[in-house]
């Protein structure tokens, strides 16, 4: 599992009211489509579908061809006309097994009761659609939750050269928290300057 982000020198990766900001330098944002054509899938949660409505596809790529687009959704909260369910690539959305919203997409998982059941969505995507390598876009609150059980296997995050500020501003590894004891432990692997900013490249220490 590949977690790629971009966040301000300042770790924010949006305003105080999730109002998006261009973090990324050109150089970043052109890494970031040709990471794409690598994977299977890309992930985003709803907060990501609700602020930003991302269509998360390359634009000179067909249906057949983009990689499949999942939403984690657990009370089904995106909308019908989200950019990220137009016909441009197949989409899975993902809810807790109590939701019932049905949207028209490629498929829909229901794992899960009080939170989605990451490893059960995972092993249902590997085995029932061949999906086995998945890139996790944000927002924070997703990438905390991959985090949180143990399923990132690379983090790559783009340092931009501004400061948003703000103590309510999100963060890549957003949400509620959790205690680890020390923290959850990730080794630099490479740092890559990309225009007015910096790749960093982890991968957490088993």
């Amino acid at each position: 599992m590949h977690v790629n982000c971009a966040m301000s020198a300042d770790g924010k990766i949006a305003g105080c009211d999730r109002t998006q900001v261009t973090i990324s330098s050109d150089e970043d944002k052109a890494r970031a489509k040709n990471l794409r054509r690598k994977y299977d899938a890309i992930l985003v949660g709803v907060g990501t579908v609700i602020a930003d409505d991302p269509h998360l596809t390359l634009k000179d790529l067909d249906y057949d061809t983009n990689p499949i687009r999942i939403v984690l959704d657990p009370h089904g909260r995106t909308p019908d006309e989200a950019q990220v369910l137009d016909e441009r690539a197949p989409t899975i959305m993902v809810t807790l097994e109590g939701c019932d919203r049905e949207w028209d997409c490629e498929e829909i998982v229901r794992k899960g009761k009080d939170a989605i059941d990451l490893p059960a969505v995972l092993e249902e995507l590997a085995e029932e659609m061949g999906i086995e390598n998945i890139l996790v876009e944000g927002g924070g609150r997703t990438i905390a939750s991959f985090f949180r059980a143990g399923l990132v296997d690379r983090y790559t995050v783009f340092v931009g050269g501004l400061v948003i500020g703000g103590s309510g501003a999100p963060t890549p590894c957003d949400g509620d928290g959790w205690v680890v004891p020390g923290g959850v432990k990730l080794e630099l692997r490479d740092v890559e300057t990309l225009g007015n900013g910096a790749l960093l490249t982890f991968e957490p220490k088993r």
